[in-house]
């Protein structure tokens, strides 16, 4: 009993020492808990920094916009003709083929006078009527000497209202003028010295006399129309922002379509 008693520890002194222990274990603990909470902290606060100095992500390129009225200019200018007749009159036209065809509006050229054609490089030709028909307001002209670099316009595309559109024409003395608008109404009547025209594009593109047989071009470029008159409310002669255009399915050959509207030819 002796021997047994002399191999233990007093009990204070074991409670002691057990408590130690246990603190020990319990700083232990605490440690590790800190030292692995300042590895989190440490690794976010170095993921952090890395994110910062990565470079920044390259957007994916967007689809370019519709090309610009300087740009559709530069692009149809070639496209587009001077035509003049031998009394006189001035209207326009646009290169519609490869072969040089010529469209334009059929009052321009219907006194059966002699036919020039400019081009936008300077050339000059005469030119005959390939097909003149007087119901639509529509002729195409063969000119006889072709520019040495021949640009044929883009035909195609529908008109809607409200979509932008181009004119390009030449009134007297201003010639390969440009201006821009939107489609204002579609099916539109116009009646002038030659008749009631229908189905026409109405839009509010700035034209003048002189601008008949020009094209009218849509936001990619694409001839929609010829323009063959402008609205002239009071029988005047007065300039009211209006201008009627044949569609393009209507100038090589489509039909029309019913609309109100007045005005003079161009």
């Amino acid at each position: 009993m002796a021997r047994a008693s002399s191999s233990r520890a007093p009990f204070g002194l074991l409670v002691g020492l057990r408590g130690t222990r246990v603190l020990l274990g319990v700083c232990g603990v605490l440690v590790v808990a800190v030292a692995v909470l300042a590895g989190v902290l440490v690794g976010r606060s170095g993921g952090s920094a890395r994110a910062q100095d990565a470079p920044a992500p390259t957007p994916s390129p967007t689809a370019s916009g519709s090309p610009s009225v300087a740009d559709i200019y530069q692009k149809i200018g070639p496209s587009v003709v001077v035509v003049e007749t031998a009394d006189g009159s001035l209207g326009s036209g646009v290169i519609a083929a490869d072969d040089g065809t010529v469209l334009t509006a059929d009052h321009v050229i219907a006194d059966g006078g002699a036919i020039t054609v400019v081009f936008s490089d300077g050339t000059r030709s005469t030119a005959t009527v390939a097909s003149a028909d007087a119901k639509t307001d529509i002729a195409t002209l063969t000119p006889a000497t072709l520019p040495q670099t021949l640009v044929p316009a883009t035909l195609g595309g529908g008109a809607q209202v409200g979509g932008p559109v181009v004119a390009i024409g030449n009134p007297p003395g201003l010639t390969f003028s440009v201006s821009s608008g939107v489609v204002s109404g579609l099916n539109r009547t116009a009646t002038t010295d030659n008749g009631k025209f229908s189905g026409l594009i109405q839009f509010d593109a700035a034209v003048n006399p002189g601008s008949s047989g020009g094209p009218l071009l849509d936001a990619p470029g694409r001839v929609i129309g010829v323009g063959v008159s402008s609205a002239d409310p009071g029988d005047d002669d007065a300039v009211a922002g209006i201008g009627f255009a044949v569609p393009i399915a209507g100038a090589l050959g489509g039909g029309g379509g019913p609309g109100g509207g007045r005005g003079p030819q161009i």
